[in-house]
């Protein structure tokens, strides 16, 4: 058992849930499905580094930008001026910036429903994409990009630190995050880290991870290594206005987590 504490329960102006395998004394609210924002992205991913694993996809295809492609928020294909891009650029370029319009030509290339197929395959049953992403998303769009629980994306997340050869890329995508202000912000670490390192090898912690940040929304799945590894999902959910508070006690589990990886598995 972890000597450090869950965040508190109390005060919190939204829901959080969390998932934390090997760890039930951190979990809460496990099996509610909440809003992905970019977290979703990991699905999309997923499918991509299966498809390359199999040939199905080749890393150095590539894909040009369509009008229908480009939208604003998280990214910088908006104002690059190149329009055609590899697809092991837009993968990259999708974890580590979380670009917006890298997601949506992967997306037009690998097709919705092969990414919710790979999702079931993978035993998501709660956690899918929606939609494409949309700036703005109107009353007619579903109503957000995804939806997901804890429990589940933390299970997609050992997948992928596992041993399956699919996952190699993918992990080492989601280690080139740029974004470790939610749960590793309190994880002795170096963001800047982006080779995937092996469990124990005596260099201290390492992190690989995915957010999604949306209004009311702030998400963050991952992967963390030490003498052991630790897998992680954590969900937020409020109303507008409330996210600061939920980052907060989304940071107060690093130290949680940090402690289980420096531990040998």
């Amino acid at each position: 058992m972890l000597t450090r504490p869950a965040p508190p329960r109390e005060a919190l102006p939204g829901t959080i849930a969390v998932c934390v395998p090997g760890h039930p004394e951190l979990e809460r609210n496990a099996d509610e499905p909440l809003p992905l924002a970019s977290v979703g992205k990991l699905l999309l991913l997923a499918e991509v580094a299966h498809a390359l694993d199999d040939g199905s996809l080749d890393a150095d295809h590539r894909v040009d930008l369509r009008p229908e492609d480009y939208c604003g928020g998280s990214g910088l294909l908006t104002v690059l001026s190149h329009r055609r891009w590899t697809v092991s650029d837009l993968a990259r370029l999708t974890a580590a910036v979380s670009d917006n319009t890298a997601t949506n030509a992967l997306l037009r290339v690998i097709g919705l429903d092969r990414v919710n197929a790979r999702a079931q395959l993978l035993g998501l049953e709660r956690t899918r994409l929606l939609d494409r992403l949309r700036e703005p998303r109107l009353a007619h769009h579903a109503p957000t990009f995804a939806v997901g629980t804890a429990r589940e994306l933390a299970a997609l997340a050992r997948r992928i630190a596992g041993d399956e050869p699919w996952a190699r890329p993918l992990l080492g995508w989601m280690a080139a995050c740029c974004d470790r202000s939610m749960v590793p912000a309190l994880i002795p670490h170096d963001p800047e880290d982006s080779s995937v390192r092996p469990v124990g090898d005596g260099a201290g912690l390492w992190v690989a991870n995915k957010t999604g940040t949306d209004s009311g929304t702030r998400c963050d799945v991952g992967v963390v290594r030490g003498r052991g590894q630790v897998c992680y999902a954590v969900l937020a959910s409020c109303p507008a206005g409330g996210e600061f508070a939920m980052v907060q006690a989304m940071r107060a589990l690093g130290p949680s987590i940090a402690e289980a990886a420096r531990q040998s598995s």
